[in-house]
């Protein structure tokens, strides 16, 4: 009986310690961090930016996907990230711009649509792009290299 009760105390110290310090935790937790507010001076630009198959995006297959940061710098996973960044500050960040099939370009008219996807923000505005292409060729034929990944 007497470790019985050793034990009980024991677990009732240890759960009351870490109940405090758990309180303690979340109290400085909550507290505002003095200085550490920073600022960027610019606005953010980071897109997650995708190519599916289907014709419309909520019940696309997704193929491909890569990030594209182009805020201070062109960074992320898209293979072409300084390229694209420019594609679009050139196009003032208008996707459909970006997406217009080039004039000249021959295509089959099967029917096997592709959708590309843009989301995230671009210049700290939200971003919620989406395009359906005939089939693969008229996307290709699509000016810049936003979705040529």
């Amino acid at each position: 009986m007497r470790y019985i009760t050793r034990g009980i105390a024991l677990g009732a110290a240890l759960a009351l310690g870490g109940g405090l310090a758990a309180a303690g935790t979340t109290a400085a937790s909550a507290a505002p961090a003095t200085g550490a507010h920073t600022q960027s001076l610019y606005a953010p630009s980071a897109l997650v930016l995708t190519v599916g198959q289907g014709d419309d995006a909520a019940s696309a297959g997704i193929q491909r996907a890569v990030t594209l940061n182009c805020t201070p710098g062109p960074s992320g996973t898209h293979p072409a990230a300084k390229a694209a960044c420019a594609d679009l500050r050139s196009a003032g960040g208008d996707f459909e711009k970006l997406t217009t099939v080039k004039t000249g370009v021959l295509c089959t008219k099967e029917w096997n649509p592709v959708i590309v996807t843009a989301q995230g923000v671009w210049e700290g505005q939200r971003v919620n792009f989406d395009k359906v292409f005939g089939n693969p060729c008229e996307m290709k034929a699509a000016k810049g290299t936003l979705f040529e990944f």
